[in-house]
């Protein structure tokens, strides 16, 4: 029976739906259902500092990165549109054997794959917005085309995943992000049979044998599919990780699953943050802890209660010390200075801790941080929703910067009261009479 709870992050689509995001869409069916009405939080800095007067720090609009990933996209689009199917196979295998990612890591196999999708899946999505009815073409004809064209290449495994993915996005779609108890039957009958038709697809497959990330993130995918994921969740994403040891977005996607919410237990995640930290020390140190629990404590009060704080602490160190770039560096600011402060004041037990961890953005904005990624702040100041809608990136990424200057004059507030201006350089933050 599917779990009718639709992820925050699912293992095959964490790298599609940032590149939606930074292509303007976001995901319409991947919200983290949670309970009780919105909670009013505290301001988290004081509205009276104009951090404009007091800061320059080089802000980077759009970065390599996000360039590299429209064109791999937009790559595995076009070979699609024209059935170039056998090269599209060739391409993606090739990129897989390789573990070729973009500048700031995304496998470019994933790209690819959703690439060749997006027009079916976007199609079903559009078509379900509009209220299309059971018997509209648009629901079907895209999926029935993949289904024939599969039938043309019955022994191309590639072929079979990218069929076997795209039911698994329009069976999100059919499913939506409405409250369990009011999704009609009929979405819950196709999201169902969705499911089942990726899962008969996929169970001949196996990505250690294929040496496939991308084919053990769809089995990941498929656990809400499954009548007994608890069974296999920890193996499945034991074989995930293990294939791609470097993605940390495999590993935030494992903590999520085993919350209790989804597939797992408190116990689980804290077993299963240890076990991956072990694995991948020697790339990682003891980052994967922070990676298994990085969103997990976000979301979960009793998640950010049980943590081991220093082991934590210590994994973000570890986490720069593998990957140093700017990228990094502000996904772990924004993470400790807007993401993790959203869930203070609804638990007393999770505010030690999760105050602890936040603190952490002090050393890495006055230690690291060179350079401003707006999109990375405005992501954690939605708590990396993958469900928020982006209606003009520009205002979006406005509100990004808005959020990091704020968090960065934060932590030089003394300096500031002093008199101080912080400019920011190559070198880091530097200091100076204002």
């Amino acid at each position: 029976m599917l779990r009718l709870i639709s992820p925050a992050l699912a293992a095959s689509t964490t790298i599609i739906d940032t590149l939606k995001a930074r292509l303007g869409r976001v995901s319409p069916a991947r919200i983290l259902a949670l309970g009780g009405p919105p909670v009013r939080r505290p301001p988290l800095y004081d509205p009276s500092l104009n951090p404009e007067q007091y800061l320059s720090i080089p802000v980077l609009d759009q970065n390599p990165d996000e360039r590299a990933c429209r064109e791999v996209y937009l790559r595995g689009q076009f070979l699609a549109r024209q059935d170039r199917w056998s090269d599209l196979a060739h391409e993606i295998t090739t990129a897989e054997s390789g573990r070729k990612t973009s500048p700031g890591g995304m496998p470019l196999a994933d790209l690819l794959a959703y690439g060749a999708r997006s027009d079916v899946v976007h199609r079903v999505e559009h078509a379900l917005q509009d209220g299309a009815s059971a018997k509209d073409t648009a629901l079907n004809d895209g999926i029935d085309a993949l289904e024939s064209m599969h039938r043309d290449h019955p022994d191309t495994p590639v072929i079979t995943l990218i069929v076997a993915l795209t039911h698994i996005d329009i069976g999100w779609a059919w499913r939506g992000t409405s409250w369990e108890t009011i999704v009609p039957a009929l979405n819950r009958s196709r999201c169902a049979a969705h499911f089942d038709r990726a899962q008969h697809l996929l169970s001949p497959l196996c990505g250690i044998e294929l040496n496939s990330p991308l084919l053990a993130a769809a089995r990941c995918a498929q656990l809400a599919g499954q009548r007994d994921p608890q069974s296999s969740i920890a193996d499945d994403y034991e074989d995930l990780i293990d294939l791609d040891p470097r993605n940390y977005r495999h590993m935030r996607a494992l903590g999520n699953h085993l919350l209790p919410r989804w597939f797992g237990s408190y116990q689980q995640l804290e077993l299963e943050a240890r076990r991956t930290a072990s694995r991948t020390q020697d790339i990682w140190g003891a980052g994967a802890y922070s990676w298994v629990y990085f969103d997990a404590i976000a979301t979960d009060e009793n998640a950010c209660a049980h943590v081991d704080v220093g082991f934590f602490i210590d994994g973000l160190h570890d986490i720069l010390k593998a990957r140093p770039d700017q990228a990094m560096v502000n996904l772990l600011a924004s993470y400790c200075a807007v993401a993790l402060r959203h869930g203070l004041g609804l638990s007393s037990e999770a505010d030690f801790p999760r105050m602890q961890i936040a603190d952490s953005a002090r050393w890495l904005i006055r230690d690291h941080l060179k350079q401003l990624h707006p999109m990375i702040w405005a992501h954690a100041a939605d708590g990396f929703d993958n469900n928020a809608r982006v209606t003009s990136l520009p205002r979006f990424a406005a509100r990004g910067q808005a959020h990091a200057l704020q968090a960065i004059a934060d932590q030089f507030r003394d300096d500031i009261n002093r008199g101080q201006r912080v400019t920011f350089t190559s070198e880091g933050a530097e200091l100076h009479s204002a």
